[in-house]
């Protein structure tokens, strides 16, 4: 996958947590973890660009472990909202899924990148 279809796919996560968020209850809690995931998940595709203007192997890395560092925050904020039940199940496993592939992607192209230094 190339760096300019990854730049896609994030955004594209980016906006699925977005209406995600937009279906969530309207409570104190839900609030709360819909403010948490939607900076999370938003940060995700962000983060990921500046990861593609990296000028360096060590950049490229510091960058992309901020990204894996969002990744992973915005599963445990979907974890938290299929454990509240707050919105379907089926609705939640496709962007669980989409985030654990990003995911995968993320840590196999950080081993690559240190394996190189």
């Amino acid at each position: 996958m190339t760096s300019e279809q990854l730049k896609i796919r994030t955004k594209q996560y980016s906006l699925l947590i977005i209406n995600l968020v937009e279906k969530l209850p309207v409570t104190t809690a839900s609030k709360i973890v819909a403010y948490q995931i939607a900076k999370s998940g938003t940060s995700v595709g962000a983060n990921y660009r500046a990861v593609c203007r990296a000028r360096s192997d060590r950049e490229f890395i510091s960058k992309m472990e901020i990204v894996l560092e969002e990744a992973d925050e915005t599963l445990f904020w979907l974890e938290i909202i299929s454990e509240k039940c707050w919105i379907e199940k089926d609705s939640i496993d496709a962007i669980w899924k989409e985030g654990n592939e990003l995911t995968a992607i993320f840590v196999s192209s950080l081993k690559t990148v240190k394996s190189k230094i």
